[in-house]
């Protein structure tokens, strides 16, 4: 009896044919040779291999798309989670990714002060906008909102002492915890009240000659309801002038325009948070304001300059990238009206429920000629990002009929992916957060999963 897997091309033969000539001029050559022997010993193993030539190509032109796909790609965010942490939070408006590009496609003035003609400072861009916006007297942009609360402490409380109320220490994403971040600092954490109750003399008792400041940690993504009590930053800020201290005020979300007017409430802008009298206000460029991940850090201008002579602001500066995005994306918060029709997440948290319901309706009407059994049903989306937390926004999902575990594999594994999520059984789409100009390719996606 003869053996198939001795009539196997060899790797030679294969790299000949026409086909695997086209990739190998489209591919660099190691990619397409490590997908042509992958492929001959997946035959070898399996005992059988493809019987024609144009069948070899196929399989291993599969092979090169497949080692050639980027580790990190688009997906369509169709599970309602509009700040979704694990997709990459808040999508960029299309002017700050057309600013990324233009910074990107060669030099800029990042550390050059051109009017002068002599080196200059990444620290002074964005500074103007977020002063105007919040009313700050100053401002510092770092990569992240942890980063901005390891820089403050470390620069402000090193190896001294920091009050936080024990119902603020609370767990981000990623399992990371507030206290061990500020433990990373060099400032030692003195712990007030109880967890879901603190008051003004849980703050006073507490202070001594080692105190260095007074920290408050917006609860932003879980609420503590029932018998509960908290000292507002206008007390803290009160107790803390009473000793010469700086409040520190951990805003988290990045929030610059209310959204009282959309049914979300409770969220307070950071103009609100300088207002009520804290030295500093720390927050996310990835959240609620809608841009690029960053620390932004507003507040006293003697404070701030402490902060940028700091060593840690030169661990945790941001790129060109980054500012280039960050301020395209502050500009447009200069005509609110411009900013919630312009920034995605202000876009997606406003959009009008009907509005939601007629792009559902229209992904399903685009299935119809495939033959695809899916229906619109009510949902409900949430915000995400660790903002907003209780709150449920009407939304309006497609809904596929057969087997939910199944489809929602061939979707995620689609190029694009589409995540969804899955409830009572049955695969929804939510379309609360999907993009309006992603509705088409949502469609696509769907009949080349199911096909």
């Amino acid at each position: 009896m003869t053996d198939s897997r001795r009539e196997l091309p060899s790797v030679n033969t294969l790299l000949e044919t026409s086909g695997v000539k086209y990739l190998l001029d489209h591919h660099p050559r190691r990619v397409v040779v490590d997908a042509v022997r992958s492929t001959v010993e997946s035959a070898r193993v399996a005992g059988g291999a493809p019987r024609t030539e144009e069948q070899w190509v196929e399989t291993i032109t599969s092979a090169v798309q497949q080692a050639s796909r980027p580790s990190l790609r688009r997906v369509i965010n169709a599970t309602g989670v509009v700040l979704h942490t694990n997709l990459g939070r808040a999508p960029l408006a299309d002017s700050a990714i057309r600013a990324i590009e233009h910074i990107a496609e060669g030099f800029s003035n990042l550390e050059y002060d051109i009017e002068r003609g002599q080196r200059g400072s990444r620290y002074s861009h964005c500074v103007g906008l977020l002063r105007e916006l919040t009313g700050a007297e100053d401002a510092l942009v770092v990569n992240n909102c942890a980063a901005a609360m390891v820089l403050s402490l470390n620069a402000i409380a090193q190896r001294k002492e920091v009050l936080v109320s024990r119902g603020e220490l609370v767990e981000i994403g990623g399992s990371f915890r507030i206290p061990d971040i500020m433990a990373r600092s060099g400032a030692r954490l003195v712990e007030v009240g109880t967890t879901n109750r603190t008051h003004d003399d849980d703050y006073r008792r507490e202070i001594t000659p080692k105190t260095a400041a007074i920290v408050k940690v917006h609860r932003s993504n879980f609420t503590i309801e029932g018998f509960t009590s908290e000292v507002s930053v206008e007390r803290l800020a009160f107790i803390a002038a009473e000793h010469g201290l700086p409040v520190i005020h951990d805003l988290g979300s990045g929030l610059l325009i209310s959204l009282d007017d959309y049914g979300l409430s409770g969220e307070p802008t950071a103009s609100t948070a300088l207002a009520s009298g804290a030295t500093l206000i720390l927050m996310s460029g990835d959240k609620l304001l809608g841009g690029p991940q960053a620390g932004i850090i507003l507040g006293k201008t003697e404070i701030l300059a402490k902060l940028r002579q700091n060593p840690f602001a030169r661990a945790m500066r941001v790129d060109k990238l980054t500012l280039s995005a960050l301020e395209a994306t502050l500009r447009l918060y200069l005509e609110p009206a411009q900013a919630l029709k312009e920034i995605p997440v202000l876009a997606m948290l406003t959009e009008s429920l009907e509005e939601i319901e007629l792009r559902a309706h229209g992904v399903v009407a685009a299935l119809r000629p495939w033959k695809i059994e899916a229906g619109v049903e009510s949902s409900r989306a949430s915000v995400g990002g660790g903002a907003f937390p209780t709150a449920e926004i009407a939304s309006s999902a497609v809904v596929l009929r057969g087997d939910a575990q199944q489809i929602e594999e061939r979707l995620r594994l689609g190029d694009p992916a589409v995540i969804g999520r899955i409830a009572e059984g049955r695969l929804l789409l939510d379309l609360r957060s999907v993009l309006p100009r992603e509705d088409a390719a949502l469609a696509k996606a769907i009949v080349k999963a199911r096909s």
